[in-house]
């Protein structure tokens, strides 16, 4: 049986994240990126396929945990019977090799614990051969190896498939263990292995505690703000500055159902807000890096824009089942990859066009050569923004006249206007305008619903669909406006049990087909939607409702204030992929649109 997702915590070294659970087991780990295939990937299947799990012998989940303050270093404490201990679990930021390292100290009497390590390389399949020494257990397969050590008295317990440690930790004393990834041609002895587990500890907190202090938020949810953006900063890959949408691939929309996707990639959708968040909260470099990777990315022909880009900036992210895997809870397939790479999403045009003008309000520079790519985007979408595609929720349907998407590319006109004016070039200013005003017009007659005095999902549709929430923020309308405040009135449909969904479902059995979206089966509220009509909520007047909104979040948050991407009230469970960059950067920029607006917790 698995753990529920929201058991799970996440430890990162900037380039790849593990996930803990409240047993101490690491059930998910790639090494060494955030793509690379698993080592551990029992959250996915089962312990045949992976994972280390360091607990009191015989006992089932922690006491209790917690991240120390302002840092990614995890504490887990275990009170037994014959005493208590604590588990500190971190990875220090990257140097040569990526580095896990799990310290076990006694806090009252003598307790005696266990360590089993089962490595299965490539996805969670491959079965490496071991060799262990005095001081070593050294794991090999293909071009992967792994290094695990102890820094204290061990005793190595036969077991044919795994590595087993029992070890016994006396109040005041502690033991570490550490595992190390190298590629497997590299024989000697990882670097990490040399560092002193109390060096490595300061060193993780230091950097942890010091990227904190930049934070600008001062508000009054500033423990969940600093925890959203430890988390922003935990899915970063440093060595380019792009930011995964999760680190986790496949975990279930839908309990038992094949809304399984991977999201260890980088999406534009992202973008605005991405950049909106770090520069709000005081992170100008981490803003910059994440504006750098996304012109990489999106280099070449217009026509060729995509909507998910791998962490280097790749385009080839072929889609492909793991069938040796069943499955979160039995949902399948398990999916690696991602094939909206081919899909047609006009919304990201205007997503790239609205981070290069607010990065440009912001101070950072525009390089010469992107008013060209300005020009060459917007040649494009003037031949394009009439054309049906398949949205912002990346449907597997047929395509359609998205609201969102049309809406979109009225604020890429808009902010090529904008940017236009701000660098004095305004040769065709005249043509964008006029894109602008068509777009506007056509949107307010064709995405509009009189009867339900809102807009709508798609053309010609009566479905409500949440991204219509971001109307006012976008400035396509202000929130004063009729049609606005209608359209937040309108989306108390997409109500369940006081959390949003992003669009509604024609059918709640695992069998039904989704008619917009192609999949079957339903899925839970999404934690991002529900976050935008807390904004919208405070953009219209209704401030007690957008607070009653926001701390409704607040409240599905997991023991160490992780969200995943969608909630399911009934349950009480938390769905999708986890942690989610998407959900802690809405509940960022939330926390800084209340505290505009003037509302403070009750």
């Amino acid at each position: 049986m698995s753990n529920p997702i929201e058991d799970y915590a996440i430890i990162s070294d900037l380039e790849t994240a593990g996930m803990i659970g409240r047993d101490g087991s690491i059930d998910w780990l790639c090494f060494p990126r955030f793509d690379s295939p698993a080592c551990f990937a029992a959250l996915l299947g089962t312990g045949d396929n992976g994972f280390w799990r360091v607990s009191p012998v015989g006992a089932a989940a922690c006491s209790h945990r917690a991240y120390r303050q302002d840092t990614l270093v995890l504490d887990s404490y275990w009170e037994t019977e014959a005493g208590t201990v604590r588990v500190t679990d971190f990875m220090p930021p990257r140097g040569q090799h990526p580095c896990v390292v799990r310290t076990v100290e006694g806090i009252s009497g003598s307790v005696t614990l266990r360590s089993e390590l089962k490595l299965r390389f490539h996805q969670g399949r491959v079965v490496p051969w071991v060799r262990a020494s005095d001081n070593f257990t050294v794991a090999v397969a293909g071009p992967d190896s792994a290094w695990l050590s102890a820094d204290g008295a061990v005793r190595r317990l036969e077991r044919a498939d795994s590595t087993l440690l029992e070890f016994t930790v006396p109040a005041g004393r502690r033991l570490t263990l550490m595992l190390v990834w190298t590629p497997s041609h590299l024989t000697a002895l990882p670097a990490p292995l040399c560092v002193p587990p109390e060096t490595a500890l300061k060193a993780t907190t230091d950097f942890w505690r010091n990227w904190v202090a930049q934070c600008r938020y001062q508000g009054p949810w500033r423990d969940a703000v600093v925890r959203s953006l430890i988390t922003l900063k935990a899915l970063t890959y440093a060595p380019t500055g792009g930011i995964v949408a999760a680190p986790t691939t496949s975990l279930p929309e839908c309990m038992g159902g094949e809304r399984n996707w991977d999201y260890r990639y980088c999406w534009l959708r992202d973008s605005t807000l991405t950049l909106s968040c770090l520069l709000r909260s005081g992170y100008r470099d981490e803003a910059t890096a994440w504006l750098d990777w996304l012109l990489r990315a999106i280099a070449g022909e217009p026509a060729d824009l995509q909507t998910v880009y791998g962490i280097e900036g790749h385009r080839h992210l072929p889609e492909s089942e793991a069938p040796w895997l069943p499955g979160y809870e039995g949902a399948s397939p398990v999916r690696f990859g991602n094939a909206a790479v081919g899909q047609f999403q006009l919304d990201v045009y205007g997503e790239v066009l609205d981070t290069l003008y607010w990065s440009l309000r912001a101070g950072i520079p525009m390089q010469p050569h992107m008013w060209s790519l300005v020009n060459a985007l917007m040649s494009y979408l003037q031949q394009h923004w009439r054309e049906p595609d398949e949205g912002l929720w990346e449907v597997r349907g047929p395509r359609r006249q998205f609201v969102h998407s049309k809406v979109m590319s009225w604020v890429a006109a808009d902010r090529a206007l904008r940017m236009g004016t701000l660098l004095g070039r305004n040769g065709s200013s005249g043509q964008w305008r006029a894109m602008r005003d068509a777009v506007h017009q056509e949107v307010c007659r064709e995405g509009w619903d009189a009867r339900q005095d809102s807009f709508v999902q798609f053309y010609g549709s009566s479905a409500l669909d949440a991204s219509a929430l971001l109307i006012p923020k976008l400035g396509f309308l202000p929130a004063d406006d009729a049609r606005v405040r209608g359209t937040v009135r309108a989306m108390r449909a997409l109500d369940h049990d006081g959390f949003v969904r992003r669009y509604a479902h024609n059918g709640s059995g695992e069998h039904s087909v989704h008619s917009v979206d192609g999949m079957h089966g339903s899925e839970g509220t999404f934690v991002a939607c529900s976050l935008w009509y807390a904004d919208a909520l405070a953009a219209t007047g209704h401030l007690d409702q957008a607070r009653e909104t926001f701390e409704r979040v607040l409240g599905v948050r997991n023991d160490v204030g992780l969200l995943s991407e969608q909630w399911d009230p009934r349950r009480r469970r938390q769905l999708g992929n986890a942690p989610q960059a998407f959900s802690h950067i809405a509940l960022v920029e939330t926390a800084f649109a209340l505290q505009r607006a003037g509302v403070t917790p009750e």
